[in-house]
C-alpha cells in the first residue's frame, strides 16, 4: 500500500520528513478491523510527532489519527462492524482495561495506552488496522472529509470544554482558533455560552465571528467580561498567564495540547489566587468520542476544511506550523 512514512525527525517542507513509500498492507489479528482509508485529518499532534517534540516515538512510523474509511476485513472474533461499513479511528488505539485508571473510566490516563500514529501506524496510508472496540460508527450527516476533524480536534476540544468547568449559559474564553477551537465554539454555542476568542490571525478571527463568537481579540486584549472557563489550544505556555488574567474567581483554565512550550513565572497573588485552577487535558476516552459525535450530529457541527492529496502531507504540516490553515486540514487518501 501507499503510505507517508516518518523515517527521521525534521521540520516539514516540500521534501520531508515524511517519505512516500510502498509498504506492506497490515494484517489484522483477533478483534481487529482493517480500515480502507478514505481520508485522514491533520492534527497538531502529527506536527509535534514529525519534528521530534514527543518522546517514545519509534521509527519508522506512519502518522495520522483522524481517520475515516470503511471496513475492508475483520479479524477473528471481530463482529461489531460489517464489511463496507463506514468507521472512524481516533487518537486512542487501545487501553489495558484492568488498571486503576481504566477501572474508574479514565482510560485516557492508562499507563499502557497506545495511540494511533504514535505507538502504532496511523492513517496517512491506504489501509490501517485498529481494535474494533476502539473504532467509531460515524453519523450519516457528515461527509468523510467533514467527519475527520471530529475524531481528534472535536473529541479533545469537547473534553477540554468539560474540564474547563464552563456551565451552560456561562462565559468561555478560547485561546487559539484552529481545528479544535472551531468545533468547540459550536458546542459551546449549543450550550448557550457567551464565547470570547483570542487569536492573532485575521482569517481565524473572521471564521470565529462567522461561527458565533461574541467577541474576538488578541491574547493581550481585554474582553468585555471575565470568563468562567478558558481553553488553551495553542501550544504556547505563556497563554496560561493570559488566560488567568481574564479568568474569573473560581474559574478553570485548561490546556488541550499534548505538548506546550514552558510556562513563564506565575504571579500567584495576582493570577492564581481566589481558587483559580490550571489543568492539562490528556488524551480522551471512548465515551468522550461517542458523546461528541452524538452532539455534533445533533447541532449539527459544520467543520471548515481544506483538502489536500496524501502526498502533500509535508507541505500541509508546514502550513499548519505557520498558522496558515483556516479550520482543519484533511488529506485525501482515496477519492
Amino acid at each position: 500500500m501507499k503510505a507517508m512514512v516518518l523515517r527521521a525527525f525534521g521540520p516539514p517542507d516540500a521534501s520531508g520528513p515524511l517519505v512516500s513509500s510502498d509498504v506492506p498492507r497490515p494484517e489484522v489479528g483477533a478483534g481487529e478491523i482493517l480500515i480502507r482509508v478514505s481520508c485522514c485529518g491533520v492534527c497538531h499532534t502529527d506536527l509535534h510527532t514529525v519534528v521530534g517534540e514527543l518522546p517514545d516515538v519509534v521509527l519508522p512510523r506512519i502518522p495520522g489519527h483522524e481517520v475515516v474509511g470503511v471496513v475492508d476485513r475483520a479479524g477473528k472474533g471481530a463482529h461489531r462492524f460489517k464489511e463496507g461499513q463506514r468507521v472512524g479511528a481516533a487518537w486512542l488505539h487501545s487501553a489495558c482495561g484492568v488498571c486503576r485508571f481504566c477501572l474508574r473510566g479514565e482510560e485516557n490516563l492508562c499507563e499502557r495506552a497506545q495511540f494511533n500514529g504514535f505507538h502504532v501506524d496511523g492513517g496517512y496510508a491506504e489501509f490501517m488496522k485498529v481494535p474494533e472496540a476502539f473504532a467509531y460508527a460515524l453519523p450519516d450527516v457528515f461527509a468523510d472529509e467533514d467527519a475527520a476533524p471530529l475524531l481528534c480536534a472535536g473529541i479533545i476540544g469537547y473534553r477540554a470544554l468539560r474540564l474547563s468547568q464552563v456551565k451552560p449559559g456561562g462565559t468561555l474564553g478560547l485561546f487559539g482558533f484552529g481545528a479544535s477551537a472551531h468545533i468547540a465554539i459550536q458546542v459551546a454555542r449549543k450550550w448557550d455560552c457567551r464565547v470570547f476568542i483570542f487569536t492573532r490571525s485575521e482569517e481565524h478571527r473572521a471564521l470565529a465571528r462567522k461561527l458565533g463568537a461574541d467577541w474576538v481579540g488578541g491574547a493581550k486584549d481585554d474582553p468585555p467580561a471575565k470568563v468562567d472557563g478558558a481553553v488553551i489550544f495553542a501550544p504556547v505556555g505563556a497563554l496560561y498567564l493570559d488566560a488567568l488574567r481574564v479568568l474569573d474567581r473560581g474559574g478553570t483554565a485548561a490546556s488541550a495540547g499534548i505538548h506546550m512550550s514552558p510556562i513563564p513565572e506565575l504571579d500567584y497573588d495576582r493570577l492564581l489566587y481566589h481558587e483559580r485552577t490550571i489543568r492539562s487535558v490528556a488524551n480522551a476516552t471512548r465515551r468522550d468520542g461517542e458523546e461528541l459525535l452524538g452532539i455534533a450530529a445533533q447541532i449539527p457541527v459544520r467543520t471548515t476544511t481544506q483538502s489536500f492529496p496524501l502526498e502533500k502531507a509535508n507541505e500541509v504540516l508546514a502550513l499548519l506550523k505557520a498558522g496558515r490553515i483556516n479550520g482543519a486540514a484533511v488529506l485525501r487518501v482515496r477519492s
